[in-house]
């Protein structure tokens, strides 16, 4: 069986009507590839659509205010994507004349562009033959060929960039590296592919040994730590309220919140005013609080759970400069925050 010809005849007559494939402007196809990293489509979507619309060209990007794209950014997770993005759109648009890189080493270059991104857009804007790797084509390749070799290895990633890259279509990589993409997205899914009627069932290794559920097979993960966050929501009599960038590496970078007290372990009401934190940070100041949540909201992202409490404190006169409670929406947060704002604020 022609492996490529199979897939990109189904992909001829099976592929979802996408905005970012009527193009092949590399500002368009770069930006579709960043927000869809480790997100799905349909979530996904909104968000290409705003972008391209309050930032038509790269130059439009590269002007913006970085706290209004993680603005627009907010919800999708990851925040260093977006981060990333306005310094590549700067770099593309200052340094680069607006002109993306033409070739999969030298998109390799960009901030934020790794090795299926790169692969992704050579192929589809230049017609390189750049084999792309991402979670649908692992899929594909390791039940098809039967390949039990770890994906997240250095061994596995290295073997299936290799199988790639000999099945590649050098007449039309642009269509073949999309087909298998979206053939692992849409028919030879995580769970409960489409096998029966698959173009590809007569040869299919994991199917005919009833090794589906199995691949592609994928190293544990790292243990998940646990974190508990205490935010605590100062109201003043003048309804302000205080609101911080969050400077330090790690999640939320740049992104706004209010104070956090983290602890070791869950903080009770009892020892609330007692915690060292607090008395530093009020002083002889006094204050009414009450728990907004009696029970942790758990907010799980892929390497940590945070556990978080909500301590609402009022206050004749806040201990720094705040802002409005009016403009708390102005400001890029993360979705924790943003639903904590809706709920509490707008209830």
């Amino acid at each position: 069986m022609n492996f490529n010809k199979t897939l990109t005849i189904w992909y001829s007559e099976h592929k979802r009507d996408l905005p970012w494939r009527k193009t092949k402007d590399p500002y368009y196809i770069w930006l579709s590839e960043i927000i869809l990293q480790q997100t799905q489509i349909a979530q996904g979507l909104p968000y290409y659509e705003a972008f391209v619309t309050k930032y038509p060209t790269v130059f439009d990007l590269a002007n913006a205010q970085e706290s209004d794209v993680l603005k627009l950014w907010q919800g999708l997770g990851y925040y260093s994507r977006a981060r990333n993005l306005h310094t590549t759109a700067k770099h593309v648009a200052n340094n680069l004349d607006g002109v993306f890189p033409n070739s999969y080493q030298e998109l390799l270059k960009l901030k934020g562009v790794g090795d299926y991104t790169a692969s992704a857009i050579a192929s589809i804007c230049y017609g390189e033959p750049a084999a792309v790797v991402d979670g649908n084509v692992y899929r594909v390749l390791s039940r098809y060929f039967g390949i039990d070799t770890p994906i997240n290895s250095t061994k596995g990633i290295k073997e299936f960039k290799m199988l790639a890259a000999s099945l590649m279509d050098h007449e039309n990589p642009s269509d073949y590296n999309q087909a298998i993409m979206e053939f692992g997205a849409v028919q030879c899914k995580p769970k409960n592919p489409y096998c029966y009627t698959c173009p590809l069932n007569e040869s299919c290794v994991a199917l005919q040994k009833n090794r589906i559920d199995e691949l592609p097979v994928k190293l544990k993960k790292t243990k998940v730590s646990t974190k508990y966050f205490n935010f605590l929501v100062l109201l003043s009599t003048d309804k302000e309220t205080i609101f911080q960038k969050r400077t330090s590496k790690g999640i939320w970078q740049n992104l706004y919140q209010f104070p956090l007290l983290e602890t070791d372990q869950k903080l009770k009401i009892a020892n609330f005013e007692k915690h060292p934190f607090i008395k530093s940070y009020f002083g002889d100041v006094p204050f009414d609080f009450s728990l907004y949540n009696n029970k942790d909201i758990v907010h799980k992202l892929s390497h940590q759970h945070l556990h978080t409490k909500f301590w609402i404190v009022e206050i004749d006169k806040l201990p720094q400069k705040g802002i409005p409670i009016a403009d708390l929406k102005r400001y890029p947060t993360s979705i924790l925050i943003s639903n904590f704002i809706d709920e509490f604020f707008e209830s």
